[in-house]
């Protein structure tokens, strides 16, 4: 799948120069800007980098204007795990945080989503639909049934995002049959406050732009939060049922595709 208009091309990565500079976008957002680290980090390099990343397909959106060697030629990544690349990875790459038995023993068709980011230079701009469009041309092409990844505050201070957290869990929860849950001896409640003392219009606010994305698209939340020190967030599982996606989000992620 590719797209392209006069600035940007949206494609898969094709080689290891591609997913280098992949890894080094995620190494500026997830590393530099928010503080984050990992034991296969490269710093003298400025990679972000992981043992999952050679079993992913890896989404780019490249800005056509700037040259290959520039920091701003890759300005936004996805990275896609469908449930048969997860199988010669050995599983995916969110089981050491959750149980996801719910959705693995539905039979249905999986794909799990991670390192999202876009450069802060285009943000706000039309960046982030692009990579939207991008995964959902994927997803058809795939016949993806449910996809799900993590998205994450900014910080390990519960106190600070308590509103939107029980929003979350009280407004978003997923259904039983589909409920991922945090592991035990990680487990972070986010019923923190009661239902009728939530504002939801500030709490949407509170929340991070990728949570809110798969809010309006259908999506709900796993139960329990992660509380993740080495990259300095605290995560939230969320999944889709891409049954949910309407048809006219559907005509949106076709437009302008091809291959």
């Amino acid at each position: 799948m590719t797209f392209e208009d006069t600035k940007f091309e949206l494609r898969l990565a094709q080689s290891r120069a591609d997913l280098r500079a992949a890894q080094r976008l995620r190494y500026e957002v997830f590393i530099k800007e928010l503080g984050g680290d990992g034991p296969l980090v490269d710093h003298d390099a400025r990679l972000e980098q992981d043992e999952f990343d050679n079993f992913f397909d890896h989404l780019m959106l490249i800005d056509k204007t700037q040259p290959e060697d520039s920091d701003r030629h890759v300005v936004g990544v996805y990275r896609l795990l469908r449930g048969d690349m997860a199988q010669k990875a050995g599983r995916f790459y969110s089981e050491d945080e959750y149980d996801l038995s719910a959705i693995k023993s539905s039979g249905r068709s999986l794909m799990e989503l991670g390192r999202s980011c876009v450069h802060p230079d285009y943000r706000g701009s039309k960046a982030m639909y692009l990579l939207w469009s991008g995964l959902g041309a994927y997803v058809l092409d795939h016949g993806i049934e449910v996809m799900f990844g993590v998205a994450s505050f900014h910080g390990t201070d519960i106190n600070a995002i308590a509103e939107p957290l029980a929003c979350l869990h009280h407004f978003h929860l997923a259904p039983e049959d589909m409920r991922v849950q945090v592991l035990a001896p990680h487990f972070q409640t986010m019923d923190l406050m009661p239902a009728d003392q939530i504002d939801q219009r500030r709490a949407t606010r509170a929340m991070p732009t990728l949570i809110k994305a798969y809010l309006r698209l259908g999506g709900y939340v796993g139960e329990g939060a992660f509380i993740d020190h080495s990259f300095n967030t605290t995560d939230v599982f969320l999944l889709m049922d891409t049954q949910n996606i309407s048809e006219k989000n559907r005509t949106l992620y076709t437009r302008g595709r091809r291959g």
